[in-house]
């Protein structure tokens, strides 16, 4: 078993497995200490692919391509640490396994030349389907902020003022997170609204 981890054609699957290994160790003396490198791998993860998932994306012709093959790794939708870990994790045993099997049956091994671009090849399915599973069960960031497009229709009450056309007023209203939000409000007819009144 040694033999396999130390043998010059699988020198690319002992150092990522080590890699992995002093990733994990230093993001564990790191939070000990009260830091994380989280932020530091982010920089190296294009801004645009944050924003994949917002309605408004557009990707540019150039980087589409790109871009589109890193939201597919789910590269951005984790946490980048967790990414390359997973990344550097799936590299290795898949080429452990691999090379294993070959060995197994033909008492050599496959050349590092051949089977580390292979291997590296073959195992981002892998690696997405790892991260989507890891995606599904991180916890998610939640907002309540809304557009204030989203409060038209809503009931307000006016507690400020009277509304009238060109001098609108302070109302009150609730968002269907039960948030309390000031809005100023003005009739779009010429009705008066009086402090107290309910408008939509």
């Amino acid at each position: 078993m040694w033999e396999l981890f130390i043998h010059p054609s699988n020198l690319f699957f002992s150092v990522s497995l080590a890699l992995m290994l002093l990733l994990g160790i230093v993001e564990c003396l790191m939070l000990i200490a009260g830091a994380s490198s989280q932020g530091f791998l982010d920089q190296f993860v294009p801004d645009s692919l944050f924003d994949a998932s917002h309605p408004d994306f557009n990707i540019d012709a150039d980087q589409s391509i790109w871009v589109q093959l890193l939201d597919w790794l789910y590269l951005g939708r984790i946490p980048v640490l967790i990414w390359f870990i997973i990344f550097l994790t799936t590299y290795a045993l898949f080429g452990f396994i691999t090379q294993g099997i070959f060995f197994h049956f033909t008492e050599s091994y496959f050349p590092l030349w051949i089977i580390a671009p292979a291997a590296l090849f073959l195992c981002m399915p892998i690696v997405r389907i790892v991260s989507a599973g890891i995606a599904k069960i991180l916890p998610k960031d939640e907002t309540t902020a809304i557009h204030s497009n989203e409060l038209i229709g809503l009931t307000a009450e006016i507690i400020l003022g009277e509304a009238k056309q060109n001098y609108p007023a302070q109302a009150k209203v609730k968002d269907h997170f039960g948030l309390t939000h000031y809005v100023m409000v003005e009739p779009e007819t010429e009705i008066i609204f009086t402090q107290g009144q309910s408008v939509i």
